[in-house]
């Protein structure tokens, strides 16, 4: 059994104020693998002090002595791309292979891309050259609330905390209950990289706990929270009376939009992206939007493509999903999956229980639902698993306005080989994000949503200014 029960509280790591010990549970085979302590006010409050103090020299450094830092965090990150890796594969239960390339992938990714952006910010500019002698300067908010979620643990303590540190902040990390040793390894990191005392703190706790503590303590400046849209609403609320920032990364029910002029492997690809890593992905293409004529192949392929698809323990290697990351999800997902059939939609493949030959785990069968309309609940909520639900469309315009009947708007697929009509999509979904024909987003795109699906940016210049101020100067002389 692995202990963690300590915070890093000021360069140091800290025993809690009291003992509230909370188990780990490694979802391949649903026993405790860690045990760490879920923090109180006192250490609440302890970590936002030394944030607090940190603050104004942290605030003063050249960003060029920020970037250095991270840097070596980038060093030190590589390192131990190993732990990091295998600390996320047993607690949230990402295969081994895939925790690796992907999971901790996307942390030394976001590091790297923040260095590089990093380096051709402008902390302080000209306003325009009309107007001499007005500058902007973009300054650090302050104290830092970071609430992180299981799913990708990495991916968002990275587009956070970095973000954070290169802006001149100050912050306390709060990483989920579920996916702690992540971020544990990541503060172990952190010390080795030599970031000043009180720059960077972790305490470990639940959203009703620490979550809260933070969102409504008066020497915090911003929250970033990223996680369901429900727990998004209530940090709003919690955050409403001292008036601080709240930057929101939330749930998502993303379209595909599959034309009939779309590739061979357009179908096959949504169902693969909808899959990966088990389905626990806010930007997951789970309605995948199909044109009358080629609906009925669609189907047929998405079935095929989601039937071949492993499933197996985390610790195993190899190219299957893992287990979702804990029984409440479990259950959640198995409802959902009832749910759809109960209200008429025809399941093609998969379905309730857990796949053969795994009667210990929380494994759920990929499944794939046809004959779907977008009234019913598998298509409204975000079911968080490896679900898809298959909807027919005639023109264009349906197609939009299916894709638009949501409440989130996170990311938004299309499949076509029309140009045009690409174009005409991206700017008609209502989303963050449009990914059109299986194109990647660059390296520092903007990672956000409308809607329900939260607001603010992350990732690249973007990411940075979020967690800045925008000062505006008149007067300024040129010195030198």
């Amino acid at each position: 059994m692995i202990e963690k029960r300590q915070f890093y509280i000021d360069g140091v790591w800290t025993d809690p104020a009291t003992k509230s010990d909370h188990n780990v549970i490694n979802p391949t085979n649903e026993e405790p693998c860690a045990v760490i302590t879920l923090g109180g006010q006192a250490d609440t409050d302890a970590a936002v002090a030394a944030a607090k103090a940190a603050f104004p020299a942290w605030a003063a450094t050249d960003p060029a002595t920020r970037i250095a830092h991270v840097e070596k965090l980038l060093e030190v990150y590589n390192n131990r791309a190993e732990d990091m890796a295998q600390a996320i594969s047993l607690e949230m239960g990402a295969p081994i292979d895939m925790a690796r390339e992907q999971q901790a992938g996307a942390g030394s990714h976001h590091i790297s891309t923040f260095i590089d952006i990093a380096k051709k910010f402008k902390f302080v500019h000209e306003m325009d050259p009309n107007a001499p002698g007005s500058m902007i300067a973009h300054e650090p908010i302050g104290v830092t609330a970071l609430i992180t979620p299981w799913n990708w643990p990495m991916n968002q303590v990275t587009l956070k905390v970095i973000a954070a540190l290169v802006a001149g902040c100050t912050m306390v990390l709060k990483p989920s209950e579920e996916s702690p040793l992540s971020a544990m390894v990541f503060a172990e990191m952190m010390d080795e990289a030599g970031i000043p005392a009180g720059v960077f703190n972790l305490v470990n706790g639940d959203g009703v706990g620490v979550g809260t503590q933070l969102s409504t303590h008066p020497d915090v400046d911003m929250v970033s929270f990223t996680g369901s849209s429900r727990a998004g609403k209530l940090i709003s609320k919690a955050a409403a009376d001292t008036l601080k920032r709240v930057s929101l990364e939330l749930g998502g029910k993303g379209a595909n939009l599959i034309f009939a002029d779309a590739d061979d492997k357009a179908v096959k690809r949504g169902v693969l992206h909808c899959m990966n890593n088990s389905g626990q992905s806010c930007n997951a293409p789970t309605r995948m939007l199909v044109q009358r004529e080629i609906y009925d192949q669609a189907v047929e392929t998405a079935a095929e493509v989601a039937s071949k698809i492993t499933v197996g323990a985390a610790n195993e290697t190899g190219r299957h999903i893992g287990p979702v990351v804990n029984e409440v999800q479990f259950n959640k997902i198995q409802g959902l999956i009832q749910k759809g059939i109960d209200e008429g939609a025809r399941l093609v493949t998969g379905g309730t229980g857990r796949p053969d030959g795994l009667n210990r785990g929380f494994y759920v069968k990929p499944t794939v639902f046809a004959d779907v309309n977008n009234q019913m609940t598998i298509a409204r909520e975000e079911i968080f698993g490896p679900v898809l639900s298959i909807i027919p469309f005639d023109t264009e315009e349906e197609g939009i306005e299916i894709a638009n009947d949501t409440p989130y708007g996170l990311t938004n697929y299309a499949q076509t080989q029309d140009g045009a009509r690409a174009n005409r999509l991206a700017r008609a979904l209502r989303a963050g994000m449009v990914e059109i024909n299986g194109k990647s987003r660059g390296a520092g795109a903007p990672f956000g949503g409308m809607k329900q699906s939260g607001n603010g940016r992350e990732g690249g210049t973007w990411g940075i200014e979020d967690f800045t101020e925008v000062k505006s100067i008149s007067g300024w002389t040129k010195v030198g």
